[in-house]
């Protein structure tokens, strides 16, 4: 009995370091698998964007993010001091360099093609061929008076960016031309829509102004006072005279 008992307490020592081992092995394990799950289950930080923020706040950034693929930028192809350009007797022997002041001048036109589209996308190569396609098969004042401009564009911008013939110096005057005269166009069919805009929205405040006091003269009917009844011709009088004062306005814009 004395030596057994020796032995016994050894194999309960081996068994516990045994145990207690397993047991680490297990933990580091499974902790290491909920680790890798974690990590491939992980999709933006810890908190997301605009987490405490005001609903109208979390949706306008929600909404500003998902803008962000749409965003295309197309840098120049010719820098102002280029080299190339500085030798003006050897640009005839490198055509590719009026086909890049081609797509250059599309950025350099003026257009306020943004503004009209409303699009965050640079309206320079593809975006701008687009433009001028919805243009011409459009009803719009534009296509009706300049759709042999429009055509002529089309036919400039394919054979610089595209096309295999020759785009030299006399090419590249005429694309010019072209784009400018559509420019000046542009501008002024933008500026006149913006200017009957803002006719339209001063004509639309001031015949909202009688409207608002359409109440005022309902209740008005429906007084039994004598006194309020009396006030009846001088408020017709007063908008028969805001009406007049507006139709003088009108014919001075």
């Amino acid at each position: 009995m004395a030596e057994s008992s020796p032995l016994s307490g050894v194999n309960v020592v081996l068994v516990m370091a045994y145990g207690s081992l397993v047991f680490v092995l297990l933990f580091i394990f499974v902790k290491r698998q909920i680790m890798r799950f974690a990590m491939r289950s992980r999709r933006g930080p810890h908190a997301p964007i605009g987490h405490n923020a005001p609903k109208g706040l979390r949706e306008e950034i929600d909404s500003r993010l998902s803008k962000v693929h749409e965003i295309r930028f197309e840098p120049r192809l010719l820098s102002e001091q280029d080299d190339r350009l500085k030798q003006e007797s050897q640009i005839s022997c490198y055509n590719y360099l009026y086909r890049m002041k081609a797509l250059d001048a599309i950025r350099d036109s003026g257009i306020p093609l943004q503004e009209i589209s409303r699009s965050p996308s640079a309206f320079t190569g593809r975006n701008f061929r687009n433009w001028l396609l919805e243009l011409r098969n459009s009803h719009s004042l534009i296509k009706s008076s300049r759709s042999a401009l429009i055509d002529h564009l089309l036919e400039g911008y394919d054979s610089a960016r595209h096309g295999t013939g020759v785009f030299g110096e006399a090419e590249f005057l005429e694309y010019q031309q072209a784009l400018n005269e559509l420019a000046e166009v542009v501008k002024a069919y933008s500026s006149s829509t913006s200017l009957d805009q803002h006719h339209q929205s001063a004509a639309k405040d001031l015949t909202g102004s009688p409207v608002r006091s359409s109440p005022s003269t309902i209740q008005v009917t429906y007084l039994p006072s004598t006194g309020q009844r009396s006030k009846r011709p001088k408020h017709f009088l007063e908008l028969k005279s805001f009406k007049d004062n507006y139709n003088t306005l009108e014919s001075t814009l």
